[in-house]
Parts: C-alpha cells; structure tokens; sequence
C-alpha cells in the first residue's frame, strides 16, 4: 500500500522537473522531499528516477506509476468531496498558447466546466514564455503551452514534430522568407537555431512577416508570402509540409507540451483541472 502523501510529493517532483523546484511548490526542504522519494522507492521496490547533476528523469517503473498515483489521488479526493458533500469550486485562471485553442481546448473546457459548473475560468491566450513570467509573478495559476527545448518545467503531455508549412500548390520563396511570431517565441527560436542564425536576415533568408496570432503567420504561408514553422497539427489543408529538398530547409525539432501550475495554485478545483488535462486526448494532425 502507498502513503498518499509520499504519492502526492512524487507527482510534484515529476510535474516540476526537480527536486528542488518541488520543495518550494510544497513549502519543504530538498531534503525532505529526497527522502520521502527514498521512501516511495522503497515501498515500489524500484528507482522511480533517474538523476544526473543536470536533471531528473522518470525511470520506465516512476512513469508507470505516476499514472496510477494521479489515479489513486484522483479517487481519494473523489470519496472525499461525496462524503463532505463538497464540491470543487472558485475561479482558475487559465492561460493557454494559441496554437491549442482550435480544437483542444475547447474540448478540454467543456469537459471541465460540464463537470465542476461551480468553477469559474479566467482564460488568458499568449505566447508560451510571456504565459511562464505571469505563472511565476502569480498572475495566472495554470498554463499550457508548447517548449521546443528542455528550458521550462512542467507535467508533460505530448509531443509533436514542429514542421515548416507553406502554401499548399505554391513553391517556396527563393530567398526564403520566413514568417514568425514576436520574440521570444519556442518555434521562431527552434527555427533561426536550425537555420543557424539569431538575426533578422542570414544565408539566403528573411523574416518576411512577423505577427502576435497564429492566424497571422498561418496567413502569411497560406497566402504564400512566407514559410511558418508549426506544430504538425496546425498544418490544415491549405497548408503543406515542406521535406528538406525545399530551400534546403533544416529538420526541425519537436514540440513538447506541458502543463505548469503557480506555485500558490493548490485548490481543489485547479487540481480538478489538471487531472483533466492530463487525461485529455492529444490534437490529431490536419
């Protein structure tokens, strides 16, 4: 049998990426938190994380069983909210990248809202790292959204490849012009990284178009002015995929989203949420 509470020390610690990171979220020391992950290892029998001096990662065995510790947190919360006759309520401010409000996250807020219609939503739609510094200053409590590099902490969902898009029955510009969002943006940065340059202009290309929306940069492909990195799922049917015999474009690399709570976002409801967002279903590529 698993202690609940060291259950719920290990989902932090996975959620947050680290040890340290996970002591502040739970107001502990590091060395608490160690040893009470010592504790749950002993218990399952096996290393639950693998740690190096630069990370920790979950083992095969801590992936197993992060599944079913956020089950058997889940169904405990469950009996004790029908048993008080409680129910998750309050306001949840939301913040989400663009590239997730097509399909996914209305489907994830009817779902929620279905269930838990005493929960109110503050959603807020951005860019990921400018959604991170409000998570951090407590402006916002959750936020979902996508990192192209191992640079931000948080419960991993999915992934996906990040492809560069242009103008179905259109030929790439020569030069190459490039359309992207402002900085800082993980795509935009993932890209001049794989191009070789930070710059405005470099070896034959140039950000042709620059635009705070998704509809901005999907605009300037379709209209084919400009070649956009997007994640896989966005491509859409106006839109194809270009290999790398187009413009000797660059592999690029893939999209990891996750999902990050603030470190003060600790109610019922917002837990309620997360489990949510964790169980639902990843977008299906266009």
């Amino acid at each position: 049998m698993f202690e609940t509470e060291l259950l719920r020390v290990f989902i932090t610690v996975a959620e947050c990426g680290g040890f340290t990171r996970a002591s502040e979220v739970l107001h502990s020391t590091q060395s608490t938190v160690s040893a009470q992950i010592r504790r749950l290892e002993d218990q399952a029998g096996q290393a639950l994380f693998a740690r190096s001096t630069r990370s920790v990662q979950l083992t095969p065995a801590g992936d197993t069983l992060l599944g079913y510790a956020r089950t058997i947190l889940r169904i405990n919360e469950d009996a004790r909210q029908r048993l008080s006759g409680a129910v998750p309520a309050g306001r949840i401010r939301l913040g989400s990248s663009e590239d997730l409000t097509g399909a996914w996250l209305p489907r994830l807020l009817r779902r929620f809202v279905t269930q838990f219609p005493q929960v109110a939503i503050d959603l807020e739609i951005g860019i990921g790292p400018r959604l991170l510094r409000r998570l951090d200053k407590g402006e916002i409590d959750v936020m979902v959204a996508g990192r192209c590099a191992e640079d931000t902490e948080g419960w991993r969902l999915w992934r996906e490849p990040l492809v560069w898009a242009f103008a179905r029955e259109s030929e790439p510009p020569a030069p190459l012009r490039l359309a992207f969002f402002p900085e800082p943006c993980p795509y935009r940065e993932a890209a001049l990284r794989a191009l070789g340059g930070q710059g405005g202009a470099n070896q034959g290309w140039t950000v042709a178009c620059t635009s705070g929306s998704l509809a901005g940069v999907r605009a300037a492909a379709v209209a084919a002015i400009a070649v956009t990195p997007l994640p896989r799922s966005l491509v859409g049917p106006e839109l194809r995929i270009l290999g790398p015999e187009a413009a000797s474009l660059p592999p690029l690399p893939d999209v990891e989203y996750i999902a990050k709570v603030g470190r003060r976002a600790n109610t019922s409801a917002i837990a309620a949420l997360m489990e949510m967002i964790h169980t639902a279903p990843a977008p299906m590529a266009g």
